[in-house]
């Protein structure tokens, strides 16, 4: 027998019985996000390598140690995509959409990709949902984003807390940051290795360390919030006044920075406790230069990400039930195969559920197979035509086999 191949680490088989609780949440994204105006957007899963270098920030962990990246075979570098915001402002670039009336407003669902050390709701591969809105610098925009992020988790029943916080406007960002790479340079024996490595790349990072040495610096360090100019403080109350208009809960963490680059003001983070230490759900912010570095006119822009795993971990709802079969064709005699598959396709044709014998099995255990489905009737085709067996009273009807579409469809439940 040859070894076994299983798949690559950090990789996941979606098996069938999860994939009602995937396409659940799917459908859940799709209505909340769809009646706020937003509309789905698919980009490529690997993109220009240079797009995340220069959107994501090449000081950042993600281009620095987590991206796979290849050549495409014709010297050209690529990226499998590991996260969604910069993607979706190419796009917007690409196809002109700074004509369209603004903002225009995006989400999306799919496969992700990092290398980084695979654990429990984080994987190598991994699926996302966000959305985008590009176009608009009114601090009703983020609310607008945060608002639809707790009403999705609310839907999935995902009981989460909210970290809200403002990195400011670039120009004080920059002038905060030479103050916070002075203080680390001054208690630099108390931080991690890996803190002090990137002290000149990202000195941010650092409020995100889990080294208690670090962690204990870091309680002490400047705060960027404090640093903000009073145009982004304004803009950040009226973003929580909002908030708070609508009842949603949110705390004020000025340790909060995100792992990007490009965020500026609003940033935000939902935690779930009942996923332990990695307790990030999803969460996003504003990016008001992102779209212009990627050689887009001036344009503003907020969004989110959640992770898929993360939040079926978290949800408290069940996964969807699979559909009921309406009809399952059994059959006396293999001779009968044929009509059975003209009869079961003419039932699906007519919007309901149904299986015909594929497998071989006795009469006795395809009777059994049709109530594991779960099935509503049976039809057994035989020599003297069909008999049509209601599963829920037990009675049962001779016909012609002809007759057996229509009288599944006369005696369909209602829903």
């Amino acid at each position: 027998m040859s070894e076994r191949i299983q798949a690559p680490r950090g990789t996941f088989d979606v098996l069938p019985q999860e994939e009602a609780a995937r396409d659940g949440l799917a459908r859940a994204a799709q209505r909340i996000l769809g009646a706020a105006g937003y509309q789905r957007l698919e980009t490529p899963i690997f993109e220009a390598t240079e797009l995340f270098a220069r959107g994501v920030g090449e000081a950042t962990d993600i281009v620095r140690k987590e991206m796979y990246t290849f050549d495409d075979g014709g010297g050209r570098s690529v990226t499998l995509r590991p996260e969604g915001t910069a993607p979706v402002c190419r796009a917007y670039v690409e196809h002109g959409m700074h004509k369209l009336a603004q903002p225009v407003k995006l989400w999306y669902l799919g496969p992700f990709f990092r290398r980084e050390a695979p654990q429990k709701g984080r994987y190598r591969q991994f699926f996302q949902v966000g959305a985008e809105a590009l176009g608009s610098e009114d601090p009703a925009v983020d609310a607008e984003i945060i608002l639809l992020v707790a009403e999705l988790f609310e839907a999935l029943r995902i009981h989460t807390r909210l970290r809200l916080s403002s990195l400011g406007s670039p120009e004080a960002r920059a002038a905060y940051r030479e103050q916070l790479v002075a203080f680390l340079r001054a208690h630099s024996d108390a931080l991690s290795a890996d803190v002090r490595e990137r002290i000149e790349l990202n000195p941010l990072r650092a409020f995100d360390a889990k080294d208690r040495g670090t962690q204990a610096v870091m309680a002490e360090a400047p705060r960027l919030f404090g640093a903000i100019t009073p145009e982004d403080r304004e803009h950040f109350d009226t973003v929580t006044a909002m908030l708070d208009d609508a009842g949603l809960t949110w705390e004020r963490d000025e340790t909060l920075v995100r792992g990007l680059d490009y965020y500026t003001r609003t940033v935000f983070e939902f935690e779930s406790p009942d996923l332990g230490a990695q307790s990030g759900v999803g969460g996003g912010g504003r990016y008001d230069g992102l779209v212009e570095a990627l050689g887009g006119p001036a344009t503003p822009g907020v969004g989110f990400a959640a992770g898929i795993e993360r939040m079926l971990l978290a949800a408290a709802q069940q996964p969807d039930a699979p559909p009921d079969v309406d009809l399952y064709v059994a059959l006396a005699k293999p001779q009968y195969a044929r009509e059975g598959m003209r009869i079961a396709t003419e039932v699906r044709q007519a919007g309901l559920n149904a299986q015909v014998e594929l497998a071989g099995r006795s009469l006795k255990g395809q009777l059994k197979h049709a109530d594991r489905l779960h099935a509503r009737y049976v039809a057994i085709l035989g020599d003297e035509g069909a008999q049509l067996k209601d599963m829920d009273s037990g009675e049962q009807h001779e016909m012609e086999t002809g007759a057996v579409p229509a009288a599944v469809l006369r005696g369909e439940r209602p829903v």
